[in-house]
């Protein structure tokens, strides 16, 4: 499968890792840690040395109960990090916004990708619009809801088949706007509007968000689904998410949205290599 953004092309022969780097100062698991513009660009170098396919860039924390930022502060968070990135590496960058003027700005200066946790409900055609004209990829996440009010709308008779159904409602919104099929991707949206058992639903079925027919981003680094699992504050998680990304690999996903990418490269080289051993379904 191939996924296209700005003239690249990314296949997947192997799971990409997409590096998270939070430029908010209340993200739930390193918030504040990279609000300097000058520690956000070194560790966005460090998680492209440890093996990051891609960057993924958010100021606007999306953790369930968080206040919204205005457009102006989100851009003033991100356009000078955005901007010294590029003057270093040409790697693939996605910006996680649900504002369309965001988006457009950040693609203006570069960014190849943009990661809309709202699956263009929130968003709209502004933002189909933008990422359209400047043929950028464009993530589809699931999510009901905003940050305040998600976790009180996790009420399905069948989690899998209604998110499956409600992504396939995003990509028609995307598909009719004029985006082109290879430039979309979609993502199950663990942990929003979702409860730990939910969740766990969806990673034992991740064959009928693979179905859907476009590569399939999965976002569970430290969340707190596992600290519900493993008793682990959300820095501790690291293992807990180790084995939820073997899992993944194994069962074909494309691409994995995580914190720790120099730990996680190693364990999709050995799913990788499991991975005609292994099962969908194997938690």
């Amino acid at each position: 499968m191939i996924w296209r953004f700005r003239s690249r092309r990314m296949d997947f022969s192997k799971t990409r890792l997409m590096g998270i780097l939070n430029l908010t100062p209340d993200s739930f698991s390193d918030g504040g840690c990279f609000s300097e513009p000058q520690a956000a660009v070194a560790h966005a170098v460090r998680l492209l040395a440890e093996g990051a396919d891609v960057l993924d860039i958010g100021a606007e924390s999306t953790r369930p109960g968080a206040s919204p930022v205005s457009c102006k502060e989100e851009l003033e968070r991100i356009l000078p990090v955005l901007s010294e990135i590029r003057k270093k590496t040409d790697a693939p960058v996605s910006i996680d916004t649900t504002k369309p003027a965001v988006a457009r700005r950040c693609l203006e200066l570069g960014a190849d990708i943009i990661n809309d946790v709202s699956g263009l409900r929130d968003s709209g055609s502004e933002m189909a619009e933008a990422v359209k004209h400047y043929g950028a990829g464009l993530i589809l996440m699931h999510r009901r809801g905003t940050p305040v009010s998600m976790q009180g709308l996790a009420q399905y008779a069948d989690v899998v088949s209604e998110v499956a159904a409600e992504l396939s409602g995003s990509v028609a919104l995307a598909l009719v706007a004029g985006i082109e099929r290879d430039c979309l991707a979609v993502d199950p949206g663990l942990g929003f509007s979702k409860t730990a058992e939910q969740n766990l639903e969806i990673l034992k079925h991740l064959d009928a968000f693979l179905n859907l027919g476009f590569p399939v981003v999965l976002g569970h680094s430290r969340k707190s689904f596992i600290g519900e699992w493993t008793g682990r504050d959300a820095r501790e998680r690291g293992y807990g998410a180790a084995a939820v990304s073997a899992a993944a690999v194994c069962a074909g996903i494309h691409l994995l949205r995580i914190h720790d990418v120099a730990a996680t490269r190693d364990v999709a080289c050995v799913a990788e290599k499991l991975r005609g051993e292994c099962h969908v379904g194997t938690f």
